[in-house]
């Protein structure tokens, strides 16, 4: 499972490090692509089979379906992690996500996320915010 928040930093050449306890479950390789909330995803091999049956599952004839298959795999490209655990992150993502040098990389169970540093303090300024009102809603669903 992935968890777990971690500071790191994009060099120079856009490359990302992994945290070391969050790589032996991503594996060699992995996909990321555009996620929600304007940051980034990174999952695992086997995981993102998964989402892809699930999203073409979704029906072709909804424009609203098309968008969202196409916004998460025509961005999505496939990393391999080098020997010291760090990926390359592609120009377009990083512009997307708004990736300066400070990020934090968020473990999300199945998926990892990759985060500005400073729009990561403000997600969960807010968040922390309405933790109450998110466990209501989230009770009245049976969780």
């Amino acid at each position: 499972m992935l968890i777990g928040e971690y500071s790191h930093t994009i060099d120079t050449k856009k490359r990302l490090a992994i945290p070391s306890k969050l790589r032996k479950e991503l594996g060699a390789k992995a996909v990321i692509t555009r996620g929600l909330d304007n940051c980034l995803f990174i999952f695992p091999i086997k995981e993102w089979k998964k989402l892809v049956d699930k999203l073409s599952a979704l029906p072709f004839g909804e424009k609203n379906s098309r968008s969202f298959v196409r916004l998460m795999l025509a961005g999505a490209t496939e990393v391999t992690l080098d020997k010291l655990g760090r990926i390359l992150v592609p120009d377009y993502l990083k512009t997307y996500a708004q990736l300066k040098k400070n990020v934090v990389i968020a473990g999300v169970h199945s998926r990892m996320e990759v985060w500005d540093k400073e729009k990561w303090e403000l997600f969960k300024k807010q968040s922390e915010k309405e933790v109450n009102v998110m466990a209501e809603r989230l009770g009245e669903l049976g969780v």
